[in-house]
């Protein structure tokens, strides 16, 4: 995977576009992302948390960063562990 790429949950409506990747598996949902072509499935219950768009999602080592440009109802994740919001840097003061 490269920035830029496009990636579809196949078992709800998220939709990701890489901004960093390092290595390892990435799901949503507790199924892989892919080009959302094939077969649907089942959302797992234990990966239900939800995306949001317009917010970037990272790992811990901060190795991964999606931004996600489409909602959904599955959670993405790293190698089984989930992504965290990305907080947003606080503007210098201008005193």
């Amino acid at each position: 995977m490269k920035p830029g790429s496009r990636l579809k949950s196949t078992v709800c409506d998220s939709e990701v576009v890489v901004i960093r990747y390092g290595s390892g598996v990435l799901t949503c949902g507790g199924a892989p992302l892919g080009d959302g072509a094939g077969e649907r499935g089942e959302i797992d219950p234990a990966q239900a948390g939800g995306t949001v768009m317009g917010k970037r999602y990272v790992d811990a080592a901060g190795t991964v960063e999606l931004l996600c440009v489409k909602p959904g109802k599955g959670t993405l994740a790293l190698d089984g562990a989930a992504l965290q919001l990305k907080e947003a840097k606080p503007l210098p003061a201008s005193d």
